[in-house]
């Protein structure tokens, strides 16, 4: 047993089995199981918290200067009450456009492609309807106007399918607002830009990255589309926000008091905006967690990730594009990549993102790092990058509560990880 697994208070029996919460981990009515450092050990405190707290299950992982300084897990993986184990692996929804970004980025980073670029030299079809001058930069920034997914299909069904979604982008005329500012798009993201992926690549999404991410830098769970042989170890949600209810009586009162107060307080909200961006009809009977929606590709939502895979990804992007010898993408890539783009409101999003190229800022509950960068989702799942700090932090987990845009879950386990280093 190593004297860090040991001072951490978990009990390791060894390097291939499952490991027994110890004394100093007692205290809270759920199994936590894994690896702590010492001086990372708050973390894995505030996850048994955190799972004691709500239905389901969670990981944590975090790396810190290149090592893995936590990765614990613990609570329920389904509504069966099946334990979450080691390579359990949970949808992220939008946590998954970090990964989609990054896919754009390694292609970047090798001249193939330009991020002052229109799409359309990519993705030719792509330059209908006054869509020619949108740039890559802008499909990244989320200034494409092609946020209203629900103009664009008739159901959420069709988001299974790629060729279709992709072609109904190429059609979608520009919005009035494309280039002019920001407008989060929820779903429609993915395509958009693994579509430049895949036209540059000549590789369908999912291939790229399992060759160019998840080989190199074996990581035991991270797909967008996942294989028949993912599907046994997947999370499956136990919990879910219904987006796509319609409004009445009290409800739709309240929704409008809402929004009349934000507005009042110079908060944009505008709650139709969110709606047409985040649910499109039939979305209340979509499962994100069925084995038919996980082995789809929707690389703004789906992605079925460990927290370890997603702790070692933005571990590389923390540590200038590599991690023990594999590069992913130069250094200068790393810092074009998350240099903030845009600082004002979102029109979707009713805070100020500070959208980089792809990623957003890290919020935490300790405040948001200068250079912290990564992706937050739905019901609270995250992962995000420090290069300042050489930390990366993510969170997976199935309750499928809080906001569109992730949940104070997210900020609190990122606080006490930023905490920890500072302290380290």
């Amino acid at each position: 047993m190593s004297t860090q697994a040991a001072s951490a208070g978990i009990d390791t029996a060894s390097t291939a089995s499952a490991t027994r919460e110890s004394p100093k981990l007692q205290g809270v009515p759920r199994h936590l199981e894994g690896y702590v450092h010492k001086h990372f050990r708050p973390v894995a405190r505030a996850l048994r918290e955190m799972i004691a707290k709500e239905p389901g299950g969670a990981a944590a992982a975090v790396y810190h200067r290149g090592e893995l300084v936590c990765d614990v897990w613990g609570g329920a993986r389904d509504n069966a009450g099946n334990p979450w184990e080691k390579d359990t692996a949970s949808v992220s929804f939008s946590t998954t456009k970090g990964v989609t970004s990054t896919a754009l980025h390694i292609l970047a980073g090798r001249g193939l492609v330009d991020y002052e670029a229109p799409v359309c030299r990519y993705w030719p079809e792509f330059g209908a309807n006054g869509k020619e001058d949108i740039t890559v930069r802008h499909a990244l920034c989320h200034q494409a106007g092609l946020y209203n997914i629900r103009e664009m299909v008739d159901d959420a069904s069709r988001m299974l399918d790629w060729d279709y979604m992709t072609k109904a982008l190429a059609a979608a005329p520009a919005a009035p607002e494309a280039r002019k500012a920001s407008a989060y798009h929820g779903l429609t993201y993915g395509w958009l830009i693994g579509e430049i992926v895949q036209r540059v690549s000549k590789k369908p999404f999912r291939d790229f990255l399992r060759d160019e991410i998840a080989g190199p830098l074996e990581l035991d769970g991270l797909f967008i589309g996942a294989p028949q042989s993912a599907l046994a170890h997947a999370a499956r949600l136990v919990k879910m926000i219904k987006l796509d209810k319609k409004p009445s009586g009290k409800t739709k009162n309240r929704i409008q008091w809402v929004q009349r107060t934000a507005n009042l307080f110079g908060v944009p909200l505008n709650a139709n905006r969110v709606r047409s961006a985040l649910a499109p009809r039939g979305i209340g009977k979509f499962d994100f967690s069925s084995d038919e929606v996980l082995k789809a590709s929707i690389p703004a939502a789906n992605g079925l990730f460990t927290a370890r895979s997603l702790a070692r990804l933005y571990a590389a992007l923390s540590m200038g594009g590599s991690i023990d010898g594999v590069r992913l993408m130069p250094e200068k890539t790393v810092w074009t990549a998350s240099e903030v783009q845009w600082r004002k409101m979102d029109r979707v999003v009713p805070v100020p993102m500070h959208w980089r190229l792809g990623y957003h800022r890290a919020f935490t509950t300790r405040g948001a790092p200068y250079r912290g960068f990564g992706h937050y989702g739905f019901g609270g799942s995250g992962g995000w990058a420090d290069p300042a700090r050489q930390l990366s932090v993510a969170l997976v987990l199935n309750s499928g509560v809080g906001t569109p845009f992730g949940d104070i879950r997210t900020a609190q386990i990122g606080g006490v990880a930023l905490s920890c280093a500072d302290n380290r």
